[in-house]
């Protein structure tokens, strides 16, 4: 389940990533001239090294962990509840089987709904996550390139919106300096 989860959040990160992409080059576009500043970070670097990023993703586990032991202790009381109805069938009235199995399904549809409340909760808490770490990078980007005079700070992520740059252009390390200070500074 905790993979599960790893993959979701990290594909829902390169679609907001690729999003992003797509604006950027759409400004680069329309703003590109010969002697403005223009750089470009690694997306897939300041989503793994950003520090406010990594705490981010352990909350999450920390959620998710719980989740799938409430799943596992409601799995747990159905199974449970089985194993009792089939050994004790032969000596139970009807009506004591008819309730048995009732109990027993009340128990099959709290685990469903459980875990569909959870896979909802799970895309929502994702996203939640997704923009919180989004907003923090992209104020500390926006900060960056005002201070260092850029006129356009591309993302490069791993769908390859940067085929090619010169050298010079990564700023990803400065940039998440910068992250990492603030993150650590407001903790």
């Amino acid at each position: 389940m905790n993979l599960l989860q790893n993959t979701k959040f990290f594909k829902a990160i390169l679609f907001l990533l690729l999003l992003c992409s797509v604006g950027v080059c759409f400004l680069l576009y329309q703003h590109l001239f010969k002697n403005d500043k223009v750089a470009y970070v690694d997306s897939a670097k300041i989503f793994s090294e950003y520090k406010g990023s990594e705490k981010a993703r352990k909350a999450y586990e920390v959620k998710a962990n719980q989740w799938k032991a409430n799943i596992d202790t409601l799995t747990f009381e159905v199974q449970g509840l089985m194993k009792k109805y089939e050994k004790e069938l032969s000596g139970m009235s009807k009506k004591e089987q008819e309730l048995s199995r009732q109990i027993i399904g009340n128990k099959r549809k709290q685990l469903s709904d459980y875990q569909r409340a959870i896979r909802e909760n799970d895309g929502r808490e994702q996203a939640k996550v997704n923009q919180e770490i989004v907003s923090q990078i992209n104020a500390v980007l926006e900060d960056y390139g005002k201070k260092n005079s850029y006129k356009l700070i591309l993302i490069a992520n791993q769908v390859g919106t940067i085929a090619y740059a010169r050298e010079g252009l990564d700023i990803t390390n400065d940039v998440l300096e910068k992250l990492n200070k603030e993150y650590l500074k407001n903790k």
